[in-house]
């Protein structure tokens, strides 16, 4: 169980933590958190002086990667989601490029340069692109496969109203009425 009070009910399935109120805010955490071990678990290789950063930037793309998005694909992404994996993605980027020597002092990478340097390329873009194949594999997918079936079923029957706002419409209704009817018994009591 999640010791945060919004997630009453929290499962692990297939290594995806899925919850009650379908955020992935958790599970991201979790894939980035797995990322920084896999970092960590090769980084004699990111500290190597003979390997190019465009050596280390493929290693990141072949390692890294694919440990924080794995599963992705399901992934439903907020804005706050998708600056967390870009905050996650730049911070091994400035470790694999060091600090730069410019005007006499030692600064760090900004964004827009780490941005050139990866020629536009990011994580949530690459997510985006495997949600596009995912969806291009269900449409050839056999009509008998239960993803298939899941993807293309019709819903039936209507959503129920969501009882507050039920109460919302009664209270302006009731509002409304005897509103009106102050206004009929002031007039009629001058």
């Amino acid at each position: 169980m999640c010791p945060d009070d919004r997630y009453t009910k929290l499962e692990i399935y297939i290594s995806e933590v899925i919850s009650k109120d379908n955020s992935v805010e958790k599970e991201i955490q979790r894939r980035i958190l797995a990322g920084n071990r896999t970092y960590f678990a090769a980084v004699s290789l990111f500290r190597n002086r003979r390997l190019s950063r465009a050596t280390k930037s493929i290693l990141y793309k072949t390692l890294i990667r694919p440990v924080v998005t794995c599963g992705a694909e399901g992934w439903t992404v907020t804005e706050k989601e998708e600056q967390t994996l870009l905050i996650f993605e730049r911070k091994i980027f400035r470790r694999i490029y060091g600090a730069k020597y410019g005007n006499g002092e030692w600064k760090s990478w900004t964004n827009r340069e780490l941005e050139e340097m990866s020629k536009g390329e990011n994580t949530v873009k690459w997510i985006k692109g495997q949600r596009i194949s995912w969806l291009g594999h269900l449409q050839r997918m056999e009509e008998d496969r239960m993803p298939k079936k899941i993807f293309t079923q019709e819903l039936e029957g209507s959503r129920r109203r969501r009882k507050t706002q039920e109460k919302m419409e009664r209270g302006s209704r009731k509002r409304s009425s005897s509103a009106g009817s102050e206004k009929m018994e002031r007039v009629g009591g001058r």
